[in-house]
C-alpha cells in the first residue's frame, strides 16, 4: 500500500507563516509523500513562495508540486518554483518523478493545466489567434501530462499519479456555479490520463467543488482544494503488488 497525502489551494503569505507545519510534521505516521496540487501562494510573490518554502522544508517525506494560476499572478513563476526547489520540493511541469515509498516506485507526472470546459461545453481552436493559443495552452498542459505519465509507465513504478491544478473532469466541480466550469479546467487532461493510465489523479482549483470523481475510463479523480477537503491534507491509499 502506498500513501499519498495530498492538499491544494493553501493560499499561503506572511500572515499564514508555520500554519500548517505541526500538521505537516505528522506525515511519516500516516503517509508516504505530500503532494501540493498548486495555488500555494495568494499572488505568486518570491515572499509568499518563502513562506510555503518553510512549511515543507526538512519534512520527512518527498514533496512534489505543481503550480496554480495563483502562483503565476505575479509573473515570476520561475521564482517561486527556484524558492521551492531550494526547499527540497519536486515541482513538476510537463515532467514526472519517480518516489521511492517503502521499497516501492511512485511516478508522479504533474502540469498546472489551464482551462477550456468538458465534452459537448468546451472551446475549441477557431477564430481569432487568441482563443486558438488559449485551447492549445491547455493542449499543450495535456500533452505534456500524457508524455510524463508515459515515461513512467515504462520505469517500472508500482503506481502511478496524475498531479494537476485545473480539474480534469466536470464531476469534482459539483457545487461551483456552471457557468465558471470551462475556466476550472479541460477533458484534455482527462484524456492524456486515460490515454496514458493512472491509478490516482489530484487536483485543486475549485474551491466550491466536490472530493470525488472519476475519468471516462475509470481512474479515480480527487479535487484536494483545502476548502473542500477541510484539513491540512487528505490521504489516498493505493493498493499495490
Amino acid at each position: 500500500m502506498i500513501r499519498v497525502a495530498a492538499v491544494g489551494d493553501i493560499h499561503m503569505g506572511p500572515d499564514s507563516q508555520g500554519l500548517l507545519r505541526p500538521a505537516f510534521e505528522t506525515l511519516p505516521d500516516c503517509a508516504d509523500l505530500l503532494l501540493l496540487a498548486g495555488d500555494l501562494t495568494r499572488h505568486g510573490t518570491p515572499e509568499e513562495a518563502r513562506v510555503v518554502a518553510q512549511e515543507v522544508r526538512d519534512l520527512p517525506v518527498p514533496v512534489v508540486a505543481v503550480l496554480g494560476n495563483h502562483d503565476h499572478h505575479d509573473e515570476q513563476p520561475e521564482k517561486v518554483t527556484a524558492i521551492l526547489q531550494d526547499a527540497g520540493v519536486t515541482v513538476l511541469e510537463g515532467e514526472g518523478t519517480v518516489v521511492e515509498c517503502d521499497g516501492r516506485r511512485l511516478g508522479v507526472a504533474g502540469t498546472k493545466g489551464f482551462c477550456g470546459g468538458f465534452v459537448g461545453r468546451s472551446a475549441g481552436e477557431f477564430g481569432e489567434p487568441v482563443m486558438k493559443e488559449f485551447v492549445r495552452t491547455t493542449r499543450r498542459s495535456a500533452d505534456g501530462l500524457r508524455t510524463a505519465l508515459e515515461e513512467l509507465g515504462r520505469q517500472d513504478c508500482a503506481a502511478r499519479v496524475a498531479l494537476t491544478h485545473f480539474s480534469p473532469v466536470v464531476d469534482t466541480l459539483a457545487g461551483e456555479p456552471p457557468e465558471i466550469h470551462p475556466f476550472l479546467g479541460s477533458y484534455l487532461l482527462a484524456e492524456a490520463i486515460d490515454t496514458a493510465g493512472a491509478d490516482l489523479a489530484v487536483h485543486g482549483h475549485a474551491h466550491v467543488g466536490t472530493e470525488h470523481g472519476m475519468t471516462a475510463g475509470g481512474v479515480r479523480v480527487r479535487n484536494v482544494a483545502q476548502p473542500v477537503i477541510r484539513r491540512a491534507f487528505s490521504v489516498y491509499r493505493l493498493p499495490v503488488e
